[in-house]
């Protein structure tokens, strides 16, 4: 199990039980150039293995259109699946748009329960 922490300016990461714990910072808006640096970032801290990722955006208040297609394809390089958690509307109406339109090219579902989420991962360990 590796409890090493990594922190950006946008986030927080770790691995825990085979899984990537990725917690966005709060009051976030993403671009491109951001979206760019979580990206590099992760895939460095994963030292090429890949992983199921559960992501945590209740601090996201929006991503912009180049940066959530920037993440559903270039975001999804060593990632397994992903269990987004969300809580406000908000989030997940930005989420479910994401999913619907930006069309990731892993699984991707959305949760506001995080066992829920860890169970949908869990298949992809």
């Amino acid at each position: 199990m590796n409890t090493e922490l990594f922190e950006n300016e946008y986030a927080k990461f770790w691995i825990s039980d085979q899984i990537l714990f990725f917690e966005y910072k709060p009051d976030l808006v993403i671009d491109l150039a951001a979206a760019q640096k979580i990206v590099a970032d992760r895939i460095q801290f994963q030292n090429e293995v890949a992983y199921p990722i559960f992501c945590d955006i209740r601090g996201v208040i929006d991503f912009d259109k180049a940066a959530r297609d920037y993440l559903a394809q270039s975001g999804s390089v060593l990632t397994k699946a992903v269990g987004f958690l969300v809580h406000q509307k908000v989030s997940q109406a930005i989420t479910s748009f994401y999913v619907k339109i930006s069309k990731p090219t892993v699984p991707t579902q959305i949760f506001d329960d995080k066992a829920t989420a860890l169970a949908f991962l869990s298949m992809y360990i």
